[in-house]
């Protein structure tokens, strides 16, 4: 009980953090960008088109039963964005994944595939004195085979808030979530999500970025919501072009241990 209470606690003060985040920033707009997970409210513009490739490399290490259990994973994203007005966008982003888990060190499972793709519409609905406000519905396709350890199986939907403030050189963005993943894998249904954002132009075109957040656990069984943080940056070699770099790591042992990124984002 007390180890679950320090947990609760924990979860908590994450979430105060977030919200305290959020309320702040709600009193010129700037755009969170790759390796960030929390979005800005910002959009492209108009027939704008907009390539965001990335890689993910992560690794979890933990114990069940005296069996120590390494799971590590490789992603490849392609997120595209197209402007259909100058505050709405259509996004469509499909992941490309291996996987593989050793147990004492023996390989039990190694395998690759594509994952579920997503197709979402980002509205920014309010600007103002560099203070934006954004909702982004979107639904998840089974592409993935979730008999083979990836997607779900069955198509989901969501929503997001996105608020962002600029107060140069910083810029301030948080998200709140809810999606309704529908599966066949016995997955938890309802999951919320909570993240905050900062990024820093510590000097032109090139912006240090933290990022702070906590999802719902999609295992039923489990009560510990995974949470974690981001530290990276991001460089814009020109309008057109930008590069970044990140490590993301877990506050608990639900989130992955050490992740680190790293992509390109196109414009044209």
């Amino acid at each position: 009980m007390i180890g679950d209470n320090k947990k609760l606690c924990s979860i908590k003060q994450i979430l105060a953090v977030l919200v305290t985040t959020g309320i702040l920033m709600a009193s010129s707009l700037s755009f969170a960008a790759r390796p960030l997970v929390t979005d800005d409210s910002g959009t492209v513009g108009k027939k704008t088109f907009q390539a965001e490739l990335g890689i993910e490399s992560s690794s979890r290490k933990d114990t069940e039963d005296n069996v120590e259990v390494k799971e590590t994973q490789t992603e490849l994203s392609g997120v595209f964005t197209y402007g259909i007005t100058n505050t709405i966008d259509f996004v469509f982003g499909f992941p490309y994944a291996w996987k593989k888990v050793k147990e004492d060190g023996e390989t039990v499972f190694d395998a690759n595939k594509f994952n579920d793709t997503s197709i979402e519409v980002k509205w920014r609905f309010f600007e103002k004195d560099g203070f934006g406000l954004a909702l982004k519905p979107g639904i998840s396709l089974p592409t993935g085979n979730d008999e083979k350890g990836f997607g779900t199986g069955r198509i989901g939907y969501g929503l997001t808030f996105i608020a962002s403030k600029e107060i140069e050189p910083f810029g301030f963005h948080f998200n709140a979530g809810y999606s309704y993943n529908d599966n066949r894998i016995d997955e938890r249904k309802d999951i919320w999500s909570v993240s905050t954002a900062v990024t820093y132009e510590v000097i032109k075109n090139m912006r240090l970025v933290a990022d702070i957040g906590i999802q719902r656990n999609t295992n039923p069984e489990v009560q510990t919501s995974p949470a974690f943080g981001l530290l990276g940056m991001n460089y814009s070699i020109n309008k057109n072009i930008m590069l970044d770099a990140g490590y993301k790591f877990g506050l608990n042992k639900q989130e992955a241990d050490n992740t680190v990124i790293a992509g390109i984002t196109l414009i044209f």
